[in-house]
Formats: structure tokens, C-alpha cells, sequence
């Protein structure tokens, strides 16, 4: 029978059976040798007697699995189990065979080791011995990384929005990324001051990161996990590809004991608050969100238990799913009434071949779709119109993984991983498919004549394959871990015009005559314009890397980590060529812990790394696809009138063909070399962190943590006007450019004027690369270059935590940090642009001339609190608060004052003066502060044969609907201004309430 003895009483009964113990002491340690889906167990046997330690066993044993690994302990008592999964043990020890009984129970979590050291008597080896009351510390003196560890028992005392993004909100430096980059309901999640578009996402070891748009990943529900860890720096060369941060999860598993249950979560229109109107000054509608409600329903069912007792284990869950939105377009002109039903299922499966060898199988379907109708409007009394269309929205994909981990001897481990992550994505309108897109051009404003205004239709099939090794090998006081992981992410991608014949159609009329291709055309002729526009390829992008780590125990007290990554990036075009390849980029990184006073109980730490960035697919079919644009030209032979969906509706006529032009793509891949710098260097960020953690008691901790990221280069679209070729007075332009802003770019060019590429030119783009021209478009006869990146982060960060005890928890966070430059990085949030590696930010010169300040993810100041409390045997209760200062808040305008190019810049003409003035970044002041309050209360009570947990939670109790995003673009001053300057484009959602019902048998 287990016993519950305070630390006195279980030392006073193992001395009387003589074995006694001095300390004992677990805790859960975040150190950043870990593997990433599971965890590992360290400590050291002290003899309280001075006797020998040798020939001292140690052996860990799962009691809910039968899992059971021995190993020997050093001369010194240290011993260590790698790769373990992630759960509770029983630590038991031996003496040339002689049992020392139980040592103490641990449990391992989730990218992180757990320490048990032990001091026991060995005087008497017969006797059975019993540990004392079980003391788990805060503080992780053999960490030198930075991460926040979350169970499903932790959050399940939390009002925790049920995805993994609202779970890595919790952790310290991190905010919301902004409306308008919202992607199927995901907004990302910015670390540290980075973009949205630099983490990465891992479900049991495999990498679910969206590698299309690097926003979003794949997703299963939150029964399906077992625990989170959310790594906001400092972490271990065996994780690349990221320069932002890292959310690491692992699901459930099942056990020796047949478990089912199941779970309701209901989230009803009657616990929602309505969005508030938002209208101009002049009165026109803006936003209308009153309409928009949903009700959402999701019920949960598993199975889990032995197919083998302590051998082979299974866990399996279903959700049924029921989502029902409705919500207006935001002039209140058409209503959307949409439902998605389409349901999860997820299973593991465990197999402990031996205490040597374990095998883990997961897979699971995210596979959703969505059908949504429309109709018109009218939002001043809430009636709906007529029917006009039904859209399909299709994405997810399956997913799997098997891991191997296999334990060779007692100090050298390897693990395998293979598995396969699957997203497509597809939005088509029943009209897309009956309708062509006609457009009227022959006034100032385009007008859709047509049944059809979609743009594009688009389908796309996104697959990674993943493959990694890892090993791990200790020698004396050195812990060796290597290991390499190779991805191979490819995209089928399709894109054309809606329609049968997939053709875009416009009419136009010439002001005079008018030469098109060899025919002359008089003036007032009307004539027909198809254009055929489409991408259609699989675009590939090979990642791969080695990595070499050593944690080295210098002394007791004194743990040092060093390591180096060496990383290749290899983007292909639709013809599987290489077109953006980058290789031996290496990593290194340091870090250090020392236990300041030798007791465990306080450390200072810090780390110094390097993190490289790979090019999203978007880059490859954007930019390295067999690209078709075919215009053919007709005359007009008038309009016909048919009737769709009761509506009337307009198709050309089309008369003779006269033209034809697919000069723009003939659907093969170009020469990329004219649109790629040759020498492109990767993107990567620099990182310095140094902090200090002690313990107030057994249960109260504290910390502060200073950090410093500065992004190092960035990869983007530039436009190069001037090659530094002169032909006939004019200089050779190259287009939009892959290359490195602000360094020099070697393209391959005209270098003899006839017109041809025939040689490589290199232009130094902090100097050179822009045409000046007048507002005539005349060449002015010198050109400039564009200002460099740059983006820094400066954090300071204060902790303070309770660990819960069955009674109550606490923690608190509050950072102040600065984040500051002219680039945010591969997503541009001041325009809401979202094609990674693509933003505006150095289309031309101007749009960064003047710009350093702070930027979109500047926070100056956050808090974060979370805890709950216990009322008894049944109830408790649980709170959240997020506190966040506003973002800045930017006043840009159209042209510059140096050219007669008009575009996005800071410079913002004043109407009296007649004269440009810079309005750097922040000059609009910044957006209100938010507060998020959230609240729950459960109910539980344990039946004979079931569990219940009843939870009634409230997010944003206060229905506070805040500014979080503007609009920046006031163009100029006086009565030329932008109307909509400064007016709001994203809210804080309403208050809602979400209801669970969960039952375990």
C-alpha cells in the first residue's frame, strides 16, 4: 500500500529499517536537450553512510504501462534515461541484486528531463525502503533554454480557448497576430517581436507546420493532447527552420487499463455578445457585425487500453462536429449562412516490443469543409434577399508518423522518425464553376457584367515528408546528442479563371486608332479581350540539417551546452530544377546554467544561437511555375442577356478574331536567372538571453529574463529598375527580383544592348538598383538603392509562480519589451499582406525611406495572469488576464519627394505647403490598450463507474471590443486626406461562453 508520509516521519521510519533517506527531490526541468516528443529522467545516488555506489542499478518503471528501463549508475551515483515517454514512473534501485526498493515516483514531461536525486543508507540493503512526501521544484538548475510547460490537467482548471494557439498565448512575449492575417480562423502568433510567419508547430514529433505560407498549421482537437510546451527561446540545435518560436505538443496514449468516455463542448448563440456596427463619419456602414452569430457543437468520443498487457496499447478518438456561422459582409449588403460538419478522428498506437526497443504509431484526419451560401441584404432591417451563390471551402489532409526508439546500451539511444503531413486547400463558388468573369472596362471604374467577380479559383495539395534521426550518447561527464532531419515539402497547386473555358472576358472600347498587334483599329471601336491565366505544377523545397550537441557537467554546479546546426534550403521550380538554393548555414549556439548556492533552489542562466529561416513554397509557384497568360483579342459583337438564378446577367458576343498575345507566358518556366540573385544569402536571427530563477518556498518561485533578437538579412521581391546597363538612354530593368535588400544582387542581364540576356551583372542595391524618372516617367539620369533591414527585440521579463497543490495555483508574467526597425519580416502587417517572402516593404526605395521605428509587433507592455482555485471536493474556479499595451500606429501616404513614383511611403503630402514631410513609423500614436479577462467554474464529481466534469467558462468577461488594427494610409493632408485614416479595420472579438460536459468511465 502506497504511503503518504511527511519528509520527517518517512527519514525517521527508513532509519529504523536502515535505510534512510536525506533528500529527495523531482523536478520538472526544461532543459534543452530534450527530444522533442518526448522527455528524459536524470539524478544522482548519494550514500548518506559514505559507502561505495558500486554496482548500484537503477530502473524506471511506468506503473500504467509496465515500461521498464534499467540502467547502471556511475562510480559517482549520476545516472540518466533518455527518450522516455512522456508520463508517471516509479524509480527503483538495486545492489548487486539486493532490492533498495522504491526511490521516489517522478513524472516526465514533454522536451524536458526530470531530476530525482536520491541519498540513501546502504547499510542495510533487505528492507524495503519508503519516500517521504514528494517536493517538486520550480526551478530547473541544468536548463539553459526558455519554454512554458502546460498539461491537460492544467489547462482544464483555465478558461483556455480550445486550440493550440490560445494554449501558447499563455507563455510570456507572445501576442495575436492581426485580423486581416487571418487564415481559416488562425491569426498566428508572433514570438518575441517576430512575424507570424516564423514558428514552428510539432504534434509528436512531427513537424505540422504549414510550409506554404509558414501561417497556420494542422490541427486535432483538444481531447486528442496530452500536454503542450511552447519554446520562446534558447532552445536546442536539434529545432531549426524557426526564427520566431516553437509549439511542441504530444497527445494521448493508452494504458494497462481500459479507459472510454466522452465529452460535449457547446458553444451556443445564446452565451454570445453581438459585434458592434462601425460606420463612417459620413454614415456609411463600415463593419456590420451585428448579424453575425454561430453555434458550435462538438462531441468527443474515445477508447483507449491494452491490446497486450504491458506490450501493446491503443488509444482512438472521433469528434463530431457541427459548426454553424452566419455573418454579413462588412457593407451589410450580403449575408453568409455557412455549416461545417465534418468530423476528426485521431489514434495512437504504442508498442513496447522490449525494454530496448519502442515503437509509436499516430495518425489522424483534419480533413474539413465548409459550405457556405449567400444572399443579399439589407442590414437597416435584417432582410434577406435573394439567393446567390453557394462557395466550398475544402482543407486538412491525413497525417501520420512512426517512431522508433531504441536503447543500444545503457548510455548510447537512437530514435527514427517517418511520417507524412498532408493540408489541402480549395474555396470555389458554384458560380466559378457555371460562370465566366465578364468585365465592362470601357469606363473609369472596371464593372462585372457577368454571374461571376471571383478573381481566381485556386486548389492546392501541400504534403511534407519527414524523415529525422536523433541519437544521444554520454560519456563520463559529457552528454554527446547528433542526429540529422530532412523535409520534403511539395505543393500541387492549380490556379485559373472561373468558368467552363476558364477564360476571363472584358470589353473595351479605343478613344482612337488604335494598333493592337498589327491591327489598326479606329476610334470608338469596341473589342473583346480573353485572357487565360493559370499556374499549374508541383513545386518542390528539399530542407535539411545535421546537428552536433555537447552538455557538458563541468562541475556540480556548472552545466555548459554547445552546439552547431548545419542547415540547406533547396526551392524548386515546377520543373524540379533548383532555383533558390542555400546550404552549409551553420547554427551555433551556447548556453550555460550554474546553481548559484549548490542547493538546487536558484540558477543564473543564459544562451547565445544563430536561427536560419527557409523560403516558403508561395515563393516557388509564385515566381517558378510554368506560367500561362494568353490574351486573344475579338471584335465585339455585342452583349447577350440570360438569366442565373433569377438575377439577369450579361455574356459577350464575341466577333473575329484579330490578335493573339501570350508574350507574357507561353505556360513553360522562364529563365530564372534574370529574377534570382545568384548569390542570395538566408535569412537568420541572432539571439542573447540571460536570466535568474529561485525558489521562495516549496512552492513559490520567481524570475526575470532579459533578451535581445536582432534579425540578421531578409529575402523579398525588390525591384530593379536599373541594372547599371544604359541602351539608348534608358537604363535595362530586371523586374521584380528575389535577392537580399540593401546588399549586392547578381542577376543575369542585357549587357549589350540587344536585348537579349547574355551576361551576369551585379548591382550593389544599397547604392544602386532604382531608375529615378520624373512624374512624365522620364529617366532622370542616376538611380538610388535601397536601405537595409532591420529588426531588433529588446525584452525584459518578470515571473512569479505558484504550483498548484491541489488547493490553488498562480502565476503572473509581465514583459516590457521594444521591438524596433524598418522590417517586420516575411509578412507585412502594416499592409495586412500575407504571400510570405513577398511584402511590399521593398517594392521600390520609398516604402522603407524613413521607416525605422517601432513596429506592428511592438507591445510595449504585457501582463499575463492565470490561476485556480479549489472550493472543496467538487467545485473550482479558474481565471486568465491578459493585459497588452496597443500597437503603433503608422500615417503613410502614396508618392515620395524625390521621384515621380507614386506608391506606399512614409512621406505625406501637405496640401498647404506644397511639400513631402516624413512621418515615421508610430507617428499616429498607438491603439488602445486590451484587456482580456476570462473566468470559469467546474463541477466534478466521481461516480462508481464514471467521472464528471461539468465547466461552464466565459471569455472576455468584460465584452470589451477595443481597437487592435487601424487604417494607416492617409495619403496627404488638408482635403485630399483619406477619409478612413485612422479609423478601425479589427476588434476584439465579442464576449462568448462555451459549456462542457465531460464524462470517463
Amino acid at each position: 500500500m502506497k504511503k503518504n508520509l511527511s519528509l520527517r516521519s518517512a527519514l525517521k521510519r527508513a532509519l529504523q529499517m536502515g535505510v534512510s533517506a536525506a533528500a529527495v527531490a523531482t523536478m520538472p526541468l526544461q532543459i534543452s536537450h530534450a527530444a522533442s516528443n518526448d522527455g528524459s529522467l536524470a539524478g544522482k545516488i548519494t550514500a548518506s553512510d559514505q559507502k561505495s555506489l558500486e554496482g548500484i542499478e537503477i530502473t524506471v518503471r511506468n506503473p500504467e504501462t509496465g515500461f521498464t528501463r534499467t540502467v547502471k549508475a556511475e562510480p559517482d551515483g549520476s545516472y540518466r534515461f533518455p527518450f522516455l515517454p512522456v508520463g508517471k514512473y516509479i524509480v527503483e534501485g538495486t545492489r548487486n541484486g539486493s532490492t533498495l526498493g522504491k526511490l521516489t515516483e517522478v513524472t516526465v514531461g514533454l522536451g524536458v528531463a526530470t531530476t530525482a536525486d536520491v541519498t540513501v543508507n546502504l547499510s542495510n540493503v533487505e528492507e524495503i525502503f519508503v519516500v517521504g512526501t514528494r517536493v517538486v521544484r520550480a526551478v530547473d538548475v541544468k536548463s539553459t533554454e526558455s519554454s512554458t510547460n502546460l498539461t491537460r490537467e492544467d489547462l482544464e482548471r483555465l478558461p483556455v480557448a480550445r486550440d493550440i494557439q490560445s494554449v501558447a498565448l499563455l507563455a510570456p512575449g507572445l501576442a495575436k497576430g492581426d485580423d486581416g492575417l487571418c487564415q481559416g480562423g488562425n491569426c498566428g502568433v508572433s514570438f518575441g517581436g517576430s512575424s507570424i510567419a516564423e514558428n514552428s508547430i510539432y504534434i509528436n514529433g512531427l513537424n505540422v507546420t504549414d510550409f506554404y505560407n509558414r501561417v497556420g498549421a494542422s490541427s486535432v482537437p483538444y481531447a486528442f493532447y496530452k500536454e503542450f510546451e511552447v519554446k520562446t527561446g534558447g532552445y536546442s540545435v536539434e529545432f531549426g527552420r524557426t526564427t520566431g518560436g516553437v509549439i511542441n505538443a504530444v497527445t494521448r496514449s493508452g494504458t494497462n487499463e481500459f479507459e472510454y468516455g466522452t465529452e460535449v463542448a457547446w458553444e451556443p448563440h445564446s452565451l454570445q455578445s453581438s459585434k458592434k456596427d462601425r460606420f463612417d463619419p459620413d454614415g456609411t456602414p463600415r463593419i456590420i457585425g451585428s448579424y453575425d452569430d454561430y453555434d458550435r457543437t462538438s462531441a468527443t468520443f474515445y477508447a483507449s487500453g491494452p491490446l497486450i498487457k504491458d506490450k501493446l496499447f491503443f488509444f482512438a478518438l472521433y469528434e463530431a462536429r457541427d459548426y454553424q456561422p452566419n455573418n454579413t459582409s462588412d457593407d451589410g449588403e450580403t449575408f453568409y449562412k455557412a455549416k461545417e460538419d465534418s468530423g476528426f478522428w485521431g489514434a495512437k498506437i504504442d508498442w513496447q516490443i522490449n525494454d530496448k526497443n519502442l515503437l509509436e504509431l499516430l495518425a489522424f484526419s483534419d480533413k474539413n469543409e465548409e459550405v457556405r451560401d449567400g444572399y443579399g441584404f439589407d442590414f437597416t432591417d435584417g432582410t434577406r434577399g435573394a439567393y446567390q451563390e453557394t462557395r466550398f471551402t475544402d482543407n486538412g489532409g491525413l497525417n501520420w508518423s512512426a517512431t522508433y526508439t531504441a536503447y543500444l546500451t545503457e548510455t548510447f539511444s537512437a530514435k527514427a522518425l517517418y511520417g507524412k503531413n498532408n493540408r489541402e486547400f480549395s474555396r470555389f463558388g458554384q458560380n466559378d464553376l457555371e460562370c465566366s468573369r465578364f468585365r465592362d472596362q470601357r469606363g473609369a471604374t472596371p464593372v462585372d457584367l457577368g454571374c461571376s467577380s471571383t478573381s481566381a479559383v485556386t486548389a492546392r495539395d501541400d504534403e511534407r515528408e519527414a524523415a529525422r534521426l536523433d541519437f544521444e550518447w554520454v560519456l563520463g561527464d559529457h552528454q554527446l546528442r547528433f542526429g540529422l532531419d530532412r523535409e520534403v515539402n511539395t505543393s500541387e497547386f492549380e490556379q485559373h479563371y472561373p468558368g467552363p473555358d476558364r477564360l476571363l472576358y472584358e470589353l473595351y472600347v479605343t478613344d482612337g486608332p488604335t494598333n493592337l498587334f498589327g491591327t489598326t483599329l479606329p476610334g470608338g471601336t469596341e473589342y473583346i479581350r480573353t485572357r487565360q491565366n493559370e499556374v499549374d505544377g508541383e513545386f518542390e523545397t528539399v530542407n535539411s540539417a545535421y546537428y552536433l550537441e555537447d552538455n557538458w557537467q563541468i562541475t556540480p554546479s556548472l552545466l555548459l551546452n554547445a552546439g552547431v546546426r548545419v542547415e540547406a534550403f533547396d526551392n524548386k521550380n515546377s520543373d524540379g530544377d533548383s532555383y533558390i538554393k542555400m546550404d552549409d548555414m551553420v547554427a551555433p549556439r551556447f548556453g550555460f546554467s550554474w546553481d548559484v548556492r549548490g542547493d538546487k533552489r536558484s540558477k543564473i542562466f543564459g544562451n547565445a544561437g544563430r536561427y536560419f529561416l527557409p523560403v516558403a513554397n508561395v515563393i516557388n509557384i509564385k515566381q517558378a511555375g510554368g506560367f500561362l497568360d494568353r490574351r486573344t483579342y475579338y471584335y465585339s459583337g455585342g452583349t447577350a442577356i440570360f438569366d442565373y438564378n433569377g438575377e439577369p446577367n450579361e455574356r459577350p458576343i464575341l466577333g473575329a478574331q484579330f490578335a493573339v498575345d501570350d508574350s507574357q507566358g507561353d505556360g513553360t518556366v522562364g529563365d530564372l536567372r534574370g529574377e534570382v540573385d545568384r548569390d542570395m544569402d538566408p535569412v537568420y536571427q541572432d539571439e542573447l538571453i540571460l536570466g535568474f530563477q529561485s525558489m521562495l518556498d516549496d512552492k513559490w518561485s520567481w524570475g526575470v529574463r532579459g533578451i535581445y533578437r536582432k534579425l540578421n538579412n531578409a529575402i523579398d521581391d525588390m525591384q530593379i529598375t536599373s541594372t547599371g546597363i544604359i541602351c539608348d538612354g534608358e537604363p535595362v530593368s530586371a523586374g521584380y527580383v528575389m535577392a537580399n535588400p540593401g546588399r549586392p544582387v547578381t542577376i543575369y542581364s542585357d549587357t549589350d544592348c540587344d536585348g537579349v540576356s547574355d551576361g551576369w551583372v551585379t548591382i550593389d542595391t544599397s547604392q544602386h538598383g532604382w531608375a529615378l524618372r520624373d512624374a512624365r516617367e522620364n529617366y532622370l539620369g542616376s538611380d538610388v538603392g535601397y536601405t537595409k533591414p532591420k529588426r531588433t527585440y529588446k525584452a525584459l521579463e518578470l515571473m512569479i509562480d505558484r504550483a498548484w497543490d491541489d488547493l490553488w495555483s498562480f502565476n503572473a508574467v509581465y514583459t516590457l519589451s521594444f521591438a524596433k526597425g524598418n522590417a517586420e519580416g516575411p509578412i507585412n502587417s502594416d499592409t495586412d499582406f500575407g504571400d510570405t517572402g513577398r511584402t511590399e516593404a521593398f517594392d521600390d526605395p520609398w516604402v522603407n525611406a524613413g521607416s525605422y521605428g517601432y513596429l506592428p509587433n511592438d507591445h510595449r507592455h504585457q501582463l499575463k495572469m492565470r490561476g485556480a482555485y479549489a472550493l472543496g471536493e467538487h467545485w473550482e474556479v479558474g481565471g486568465t488576464l491578459t493585459a497588452q499595451s496597443g500597437r503603433p500606429i503608422n500615417t503613410t501616404g502614396d508618392c515620395n519627394p524625390y521621384d515621380g513614383w507614386c506608391f506606399f511611403s512614409f512621406y505625406i503630402f501637405n496640401d498647404s505647403t506644397g511639400q513631402y514631410e516624413l512621418r515615421p513609423r508610430g507617428s499616429g500614436g498607438r491603439t488602445p490598450w486590451i484587456f482580456d479577462l476570462g473566468a470559469n467554474v467546474t463541477y466534478r464529481h466521481s461516480f462508481s463507474a464514471a467521472d464528471l466534469k461539468v465547466t461552464l467558462a466565459v471569455y472576455n468577461l468584460l465584452n470589451q471590443q477595443r481597437t487592435v488594427e487601424v487604417y494607416e494610409a492617409l495619403g496627404s493632408t488638408g482635403e485630399t486626406r483619406d477619409k478612413s485614416y485612422g479609423l478601425g479595420t479589427g476588434y476584439q472579438s465579442p464576449r462568448y461562453g462555451l459549456l462542457t460536459v465531460k464524462l470517463d468511465f
